[in-house]
């Protein structure tokens, strides 16, 4: 190794330690078919929120297995440096870069042998091309007619499915018709966060998603608690309201009582007269707007009152 590769080599290492160092969000990215001048827009567009890096796999490995013999956290990241990756450390809010980063993708054509990120359809209709062109499509089994003098599609073909290869006759076709299907950009494997290890898509969780989760979550706690009779914080309120049901039940059938259970007895034994009690209630909750309306008046009736003895004396 020459003295200007090992310098630069130390450079990197530098570089990536301190990195490492003063940021705990990272973005473990594929960078599969996206050229340099891409990265670089890609860079720009994160200027001031991210630093992306590139390297070696054997050099990432290395430098992480140093440093994480003082930060143990970093032993997440050692399986994920496989493939053609790249790693974007993040100073603030994950969201936001992750935003940039699903925006920052430029339209890519279709080359034969490469595999499709996404499905692909011909729409029907006009495709501008001769009639001598007419071999692409009977190659592809695509229905067309010569409309005006040109080729024409008569209904949608669906191309490429997601995951296929691509060959070369629909590479081909897709280039003559000016289709540009794919569009490539950094893509996120996944999220390190202090240790801890996620997809993307965790990203998108609202608080609301998190609070109704955690719902969820109590809820099956106590029913479980409540099934094989364990109490925990989450069933214990419902064993305590199961209990008082069950008293409440001996109660209303013999002639045993409790403070808790005599208004409800009182009640199954005279329903008529809580009806009764409950007219005056219902009257007197309709009578309160009512009152409040009348109050707001009076202060205005007795200021013209004033105003007028105020004219005459």
């Amino acid at each position: 190794m020459s003295g200007a590769e090992s310098t630069k080599k130390q450079e990197y290492f530098k570089r990536l330690i301190n990195l490492l160092e003063t940021h705990n969000k990272v973005f473990v990215v594929g960078v599969d078919n996206v050229g340099s001048l891409q990265l670089q827009k890609v860079r720009a567009a994160l200027r001031g929120q991210a630093t992306i890096l590139m390297g070696k796999n054997t050099m990432v490995r290395k430098v992480l297995r140093a440093q994480a013999s003082t930060n143990t956290d970093l032993e997440a990241l050692i399986p994920l440096v496989r493939g053609n990756v790249g790693f974007v450390f993040v100073k603030e809010d994950l969201s936001a870069v992750r935003a940039i980063l699903l925006r920052e993708k430029i339209g890519a054509p279709a080359k034969a042998g490469t595999i499709a990120p996404c499905d692909v359809t011909i729409p029907a209709g006009n495709t501008g091309m001769e009639p001598t062109m007419t071999s692409f499509f009977q190659a592809l089994n695509i229905q067309t007619k010569i409309n005006k003098g040109q080729i024409e599609i008569v209904n949608n073909v669906s191309l490429l499915k997601e995951g296929s290869k691509v060959g070369a006759s629909e590479a081909n076709l897709l280039q003559k018709l000016g289709i540009r299907p794919f569009q490539y950009g950094l893509v996120i494997k996944q999220v390190y966060d202090q240790g801890s290890i996620y997809e993307d898509k965790v990203l998108d969780l609202t608080d609301d998603d998190i609070i109704s989760k955690f719902k969820l979550g109590v809820k099956n706690i106590a029913s479980l608690g409540l099934q094989i009779g364990y109490p925990t914080l989450a069933s214990v309120p419902h064993s305590f309201l199961n209990g008082y049901k069950n008293l409440l039940a001996v109660a209303v059938s013999t002639e045993y009582s409790f403070k808790q259970a005599d208004k409800v007895k009182a009640y199954l034994a005279d329903p008529s007269a809580f009806a009764v009690a409950a007219a005056p209630a219902a009257a007197a909750t309709t009578a309160a707007p009512a009152a409040a309306a009348a109050a707001k008046e009076e202060p205005a009736e007795q200021e013209d009152e004033d105003m007028g003895f105020g004219l005459f004396d």
